[in-house]
This record gives structure tokens, sequence and C-alpha cells, in this order.
């Protein structure tokens, strides 16, 4: 069976008044975790904050959730966790104004998917990028010191958003062994999802892609498909150092 997570960390969700930032500062903030949602407005942070207590105090039995809105950069600078929701049109832009407000010793979560928007609006295909990956990218953008995970690519917003279960894998990707077990610990705190350790941050490149090819399918077959990997041993859900 896999490890309960044990990690309490204050997580900063940059540019998390997004589908996916809310949806993970939702599910986090269900899970009893304290949660800091980032956005460029800090009253619009705010209101998303004060929508996802609401939300959540609904059903809560116990104290009220941990959850409030900043600007991205008094996120950045309340918390040494920072988890990245944005589109990667906006993310090189983003991390270099963010730079200053970074802590050392940091550790990023980037979700961050290269997709290409289409005819239509609508993005079923990755483009190049020169690092390699996004998440390569944001490693190339943050402070030295900082580590950078790559995970959450395959989740869909909508099942975070909703009551459902997640029925889906979180592969994580980073050169940092620390990183990639804090991440692991994250995605566990989400019922039902199953964390991996996917290898080193280059292997990113191909879980985001795998991203497009889901967007592809839920538009064909109208759903929210998930990425479920079979034929592994249960130590590999394991969540811990890594040997």
């Amino acid at each position: 069976m896999m490890t309960g997570p044990t990690m309490s960390r204050t997580i900063a969700i940059i540019g998390g008044t997004g589908p996916a930032g809310m949806g993970l500062a939702l599910r986090w903030a269900r899970a009893g975790e304290t949660v800091i949602i980032g956005s460029r407005d800090a009253s619009r942070a705010q209101q998303a904050a004060e929508a996802i207590r609401q939300r959540v105090g609904r059903t809560l039995l116990s104290a009220a959730p941990n959850i409030s809105g900043q600007e991205n950069s008094a996120a950045c600078a309340a918390t040494d966790l920072l988890m990245l929701t944005v589109p990667f049109a906006g993310q090189a832009a983003l991390l270099k104004e963010l730079k200053p407000a970074i802590r050392p010793g940091s550790i990023l979560i980037d979700a961050t998917v290269p997709l290409a928007v289409s005819v239509g609006g609508r993005a079923t295909r990755t483009i190049g990028v020169w690092q390699g990956s996004a998440a390569q990218q944001a490693a190339e953008l943050v402070p030295k010191g900082v580590s950078v995970a790559a995970a959450f690519h395959n989740v869909s917003a909508d099942v975070l958003n909703s009551d459902q279960e997640v029925d889906c894998d979180v592969i994580v990707c980073s050169d940092d062994p620390k990183a990639t077990e804090i991440a692991m610990e994250l995605a566990a705190k989400i019922p039902t999802i199953r964390a991996l350790d996917g290898g080193k941050l280059e292997n990113a490149r191909t879980v985001e892609q795998i991203t497009a090819l889901l967007i592809g399918l839920n538009i064909r077959h109208k759903g929210h498909s998930g990425l479920r990997i079979t034929g592994l041993p249960e130590s590999a859900y394991q969540v811990g150092p890594r040997r």
C-alpha cells in the first residue's frame, strides 16, 4: 500500500486563479493544507480564496480551511513551496518578474505545458521548447539553488474543480530527489491520486506531450481523461525518500 504523506507546509499556487490552480487549491484545502492563491491582482486572488473557503467550509467538520489570496510576488515571499499553474505563453515573463521574490532553497513544482492553440482556440499539440520542456525552461529562469519538479500536467482541471474522484496518476520529474519526494507527497494528499517518480527533469518533455494527447481524447470523446500506469509494484507508489 502507498505510504501516507506526512508533509504539512504552506503551498503558494502562483497563477492560482485559473482552472488548474483553483482545482489544486480546492483539493489541498480539503486535505487541510495551508494554501495561498497567487495572482497578478491581489483582490482577484482574495476573491478566489474566499470562494474556495466557502465551498470547503460546507464539507469540513473541523476548523475552517486555511486559505488566503495574495499578489504573486507576496505569495512567493511567504513560503518556500511554490506551485506554478500558468499558460506557457506567460511562464517565462512571470518567472523573470518573480525571481527577486523567490526564496533561496525554494521548491517550484511546475505544471506548465507548451501547448499550441489552433484555429478555434483548441490546444491539441505541443510546441518545441529550446530547453527541451517547459519545466526545463523554468529551471533556467528560477534563482540559483531553487529546485524544480514537473508534475500535475495530466490531471483534468475540470475534475479537480468538481466533487468527483480524481482517477489519475501524477508523474513527477526532477533532478532533486527532495523536490520529487515533496511533489509526490502533495499529489498523494488528493484522494485516489497515485504519485510516481518519473526520473530526471528532462523526462518532463514526454509527460508534457501526453497532455496534448489527453486533450485531444477529451475533445473527441467529450470526457475528462486521466493517465494510469499499470504493471508496476505497489512500492512504486510509495511516498518517501527515493533510493
